[in-house]
Order: structure tokens, then C-alpha cells, then sequence
């Protein structure tokens, strides 16, 4: 497939900015405090958390609550990293080496946060027989992926305990983003003693143990979340926010309902979503804000599956998508189309050309009628694919304005699977599924961020079986180039050949829709989806 020229934007979906609106609404609150002048905050995640282990956790939902329940050596701030359980850090003058010396910070439970608990935590998730799908994010460290792909022992990964307050963290080459990934859920540390002594210790509120600025307070299993302030957190003083509260709400219209009547004082990922049905009166409220986000939305490919692992098929399918009208239909958030894999937004993709001309409907019928022919099928119509999706008004609402258009543009059968969220993540895993939806929105604010995962079939976040020797190969030698602009370069040409045998279809760009109310203050995603509720207050 020949690297096209990149469908102009409108200058809507380029001007974000024009349409970012003040906060807040009319409705009267209730929940702000309690009687005895606690502030209270009100939020909705849309299921069960998948897991609330910093090791094992692969989504933003869990990470919403892990995210306050712990804390890495840094914390994301205004879209950038500063100091967390770490006081201080110096670095090599080759850039290879960090010395972390840590606070004089406690447990939950009382007990020292120590150096130990951050190695025990990160070769862990090394560790091959824990399964940890974001292994892959440690590898900077030397020794890491070794280690991981059981080639090394625990013992040859650069990872020292000086002492019970100093870590030393050596890597395979200097690694720029490496400050920001010490504030990643997966850097987390973990309390030895509690995770030695119960293995299941993070299924639990009562046999939870973090080193956040919010204790688990209460874990109703389906229900809701309850975190309290932690009087262990060594800077409880500065976090204003005494209870939050965490309903959990599948039905995007019942979250923007409680919204609405003053039950919930935000809404927006990673806490709840904007009913697509309410988009549009938002707007003319002036109540929505819309913000950059480094995120895709993407549909992958299980290229396991007989049909999917045609090349030509995924090209069709990849190619039938019109994305403008998606976005001016549909999900309405002023989310540029996907024509790379990588957002525009990301330094040195911004000038980047698409891959394809969106919506060509021309080309992609050239692709399925030599996709039929290499299947043995006749027509069109003989093809049938099906979609997943997690439950959701707004996946719903996408999966079939696609089905619509591949129906009646390629005229193939399409039938559409809807699953609850952990049953859905399962089936991708597992590779029971042809089609499905996902998001992902960068781990931290490079290219790398979003190719890395497609390094190798086995990559847990990857699903969709596919691998390619020369792929692999130029994102291995951008992990030790030195060069800012050959790295860039070689980057490139990985995001090229990803985008030439298409494993993934990219949908569009993703930008974060949220809502608040007048009482809260702080409370913005940054680029990355992060929203640290230390720093969150309420009138």
C-alpha cells in the first residue's frame, strides 16, 4: 500500500481550543461536604476494575483507582513528571543510571516504603510465570527483557537496593521518557511482606495495602469503590479531598443522568463518559471541554482468525471506513481521523503523511475482490466478519455506523458481538474474536508508546497474533539510538510497515470530553488521560 498524502483536517478538528468551554453547570450540589465539613467528591467508573494489582492492571479503569491508591517514584503533574515517593534523583553523566533516594513515606498500613518494595515490585512483573501484560514497559532497564523471556536470572537485571532508602536503576541506553514511565501504575511499588504472606492481597479492601495519597477504604465488588484520604501518606496535608466515592455505572445515559441531577460531580474518562446523545446540548450550554489527547481509537485484527489473516481483506475493511462522518455524526468530540498509527500530537509525527485517503471506497473494493479470490469465495456477499465490542452505548453506536458502511459500501455480512468488559478482554486474549474495538492512549508521550506493543505476538497488549522480523528489529535498535532524529526516523519506518500489512485499523485520533461541576477545581485531564486527585479540590 502506497503512502498517500494525509486527508486535509477541517479547521474544527485542528482548533480544539475554539471550543474549549468554561466548566460547570447550574445544578445545585448536595455531596460537596458532610456535616462535619469533609469534602466529599463524586465520581463514576463504568465497571468492575479488571484488577487492581499496579502490576497486572492493562486499563484505564483500574487505573483510575490505582492511580490514588499508589504512588511511583514520580507522579504526572500538569503533563509532567515530578517528584513522588522519590525526595530526590541524580543521573549519570552517560544517562544510564538513576539514583532514586526515597521520602520518609509509610505504607497504608503503617510500615516504611522502602527500595525493596520497589525491585520486589518491578521484577515481579519481569517475572515470566506472573504474566504481567506490561512487562514490556520495564525493558529500558538492563537485564529487563531478558529476564522477562526467561534468557536471564532476577540477579542480572540492573535494578539495586542500596539501601532501605536509595534504588539504583540502571539501563540498556539513555531513554529520555524514562522519568515519565517511574510514574507508571506498572512502576508501582508493592509491600513485599503483604504480597509474600497473601498472594491475593489486591482483590480486597480489607487486605488492601497502597502508598497513595487514598486508601481503599471500601470495595463493593460490581457496586462502588470508597477512598479515604491515607493519614500514612507522607503529604496528606496538601490532598484536599477527604472521600471519593466511585459508583460503578455501565450506561453512559444513567452516568449523564446522575450528572445532571448532581449526583456526580465529573464526567469524562477515565471517570464515567459523555452520553454521545448529549454532545450536542453540551455544546450549546457551553459546558463541554475538549482537550488534546495522545490516544487512538483502533479496531485490531485477530490475523489467527482464516479471514483475518488475509492481508488484502484487513486492507478493505481498513480503507471502508469513513471516519469524517463517524466523528461528525457519531462521536462528535472534534477527534481528528486516524490515518497512521501514531497521533499527530506526538513529537515528530505532526507533520507525518497518512497512509491511506479515508473513506476510499474505490480502492478498498480493488482489495476485497483480490481478498475473495485468494479465499476461494465467489462474491461479496459470501464473506461474512464479525465486530466486538465491550458493553457501551458509544462502542454500540460506532460498531454499527461501520457495520452500516461496510454492508452497504463493500456488501459483505456483518454481525456485531457485544460483551460485559472483563468477558471482552478475555476474548481478545484469548484470541476469540475476528474484529475488535480498542482504545489506547499513550503510556507517556512518545511514538514509542504506541508501536511498542506490537513488537512480538506474544506481547500481552498486542492480540491480534501478528508479528513482523524487520518491525521488531527497528523498534529494538530505537531503543538504544542515541540520536534524536534517526531515532524519529526509525520509528517511521516501523509505524510504515505496521501500516502496509495492517494488523490494525485506526479509527481516529482521540480527544478527552469531560464535564465538571462548578465546585471542583484542578480537575483536567492532561495529554495522557491522567488525572491525579491529590491536586483536586472542591468549594
Amino acid at each position: 500500500m502506497k503512502r498517500n498524502k494525509k486527508v486535509a483536517l477541517t479547521a474544527t478538528a485542528l482548533s480544539l481550543s475554539a471550543i474549549l468551554a468554561a466548566c460547570g453547570t447550574d445544578e445545585e450540589k448536595t455531596t460537596t461536604s458532610t456535616a462535619d465539613g469533609e469534602k466529599e467528591l463524586n465520581l463514576l467508573i463504568t465497571s468492575e476494575p479488571p484488577s487492581l494489582h499496579p502490576q497486572l492492571a492493562s486499563d484505564t479503569t483500574s487505573g483510575a483507582i490505582l492511580e490514588n491508591a499508589f504512588e511511583g517514584l514520580t507522579t504526572m503533574k500538569n503533563g509532567e513528571p515530578v517528584l513522588g515517593a522519590a525526595e530526590d534523583y541524580i543521573v549519570s553523566d552517560d544517562l544510564l543510571t538513576y539514583t532514586f533516594k526515597l521520602r520518609d513515606a509509610q505504607w497504608s498500613n503503617g510500615e516504611k516504603v522502602t527500595a525493596e518494595d520497589f525491585a520486589y515490585a518491578w521484577l515481579w512483573a519481569l517475572n515470566p510465570e506472573n504474566a504481567s501484560e506490561y512487562s514490556t514497559i520495564l525493558y529500558p532497564i538492563k537485564g529487563a527483557e531478558a529476564y522477562n523471556n526467561a534468557k536471564a536470572s532476577a540477579e542480572d537485571v540492573a535494578i539495586n537496593v542500596i539501601d532501605e532508602k536509595t534504588l539504583e536503576v540502571t539501563l540498556e541506553a539513555p531513554t529520555p521518557y524514562f522519568l515519565e514511565l517511574t510514574a507508571f501504575k506498572t512502576f508501582f511499588p508493592i509491600h513485599k511482606a503483604t504480597a509474600e504472606a497473601n498472594p491475593k492481597w489486591y482483590t480486597e479492601a480489607d487486605t488492601y495495602v497502597g502508598n497513595g495519597a487514598y486508601t481503599l477504604s471500601s470495595w463493593n465488588h460490581s457496586g462502588d469503590i470508597v477512598l479515604e484520604k491515607s493519614e500514612t501518606y507522607w503529604d496528606a496535608a496538601n490532598v484536599a479531598i477527604d472521600t471519593v466515592n466511585v459508583a460503578m455505572v455501565e450506561s453512559e445515559t444513567t452516568q449523564m443522568t446522575m450528572y445532571d441531577a448532581g449526583e456526580v460531580d465529573f464526567l469524562g474518562a477515565p471517570y464515567g463518559t459523555i452520553s454521545l446523545d448529549a454532545i450536542d446540548r453540551l455544546k450549546s450550554e457551553d459546558a463541554l471541554n475538549v482537550t488534546d489527547l495522545a490516544g487512538i481509537y483502533w479496531y485490531k485484527f485477530n490475523t489467527k482468525d482464516p479471514v483475518m489473516q488475509n492481508e488484502n481483506i484487513r486492507k478493505a475493511l481498513t480503507l471502508a471506513i469513513d471516519r469524517e462522518a463517524l466523528v461528525s455524526n457519531i462521536v462528535k468530540g472534534e477527534q481528528p481521523p486516524a490515518l497512521g498509527m501514531v497521533p499527530d500530537s506526538v513529537a515528530g509525527f505532526g507533520d507525518d503523511e497518512g497512509y491511506f485517503k479515508d473513506a476510499d471506497f474505490a480502492e478498498a473494493k480493488k482489495y476485497l475482490e483480490a481478498g475473495l479470490k485468494e479465499l476461494g469465495l465467489a462474491s461479496a456477499k459470501d464473506l461474512e466478519v464479525k465486530v466486538s465490542y465491550n458493553t457501551s452505548e458509544a462502542h454500540s453506536s460506532i460498531a454499527q455506523f461501520i457495520q452500516q458502511g461496510w454492508t452497504s459500501e463493500l456488501g459483505i455480512t456483518v454481525k456485531l458481538d457485544n460483551a460485559e468488559w472483563q468477558v471482552y478482554l478475555d476474548k481478545l486474549s484469548n484470541g476469540d474474536f475476528q474484529i475488535g474495538r480498542l482504545g489506547w492512549g499513550a503510556d507517556y508521550n512518545d511514538a514509542y508508546s504506541f508501536l511498542e506493543m506490537y513488537n512480538s505476538a506474544t506481547n500481552g497488549n498486542n492480540q491480534t497474533g501478528w508479528s513482523n522480523d524487520e518491525y521488531t528489529n527497528l523498534l529494538k535498535a530505537s531503543t538504544t539510538e542515541t540520536d534524536a532524529a534517526k531515532r524519529t526516523e526509525m520509528l517511521q519506518q516501523a509505524e510504515e510497515i505496521i501500516m502496509e500489512e495492517m494488523p490494525v485499523a485506526p479509527v481516529y485520533y482521540q480527544t478527552n470530553l469531560f464535564i465538571s461541576h462548578d465546585n471542583v477545581e484542578n480537575m483536567a485531564p492532561d495529554a495522557l488521560g491522567n488525572i491525579n486527585l491529590k491536586f483536586v479540590d472542591v468549594k
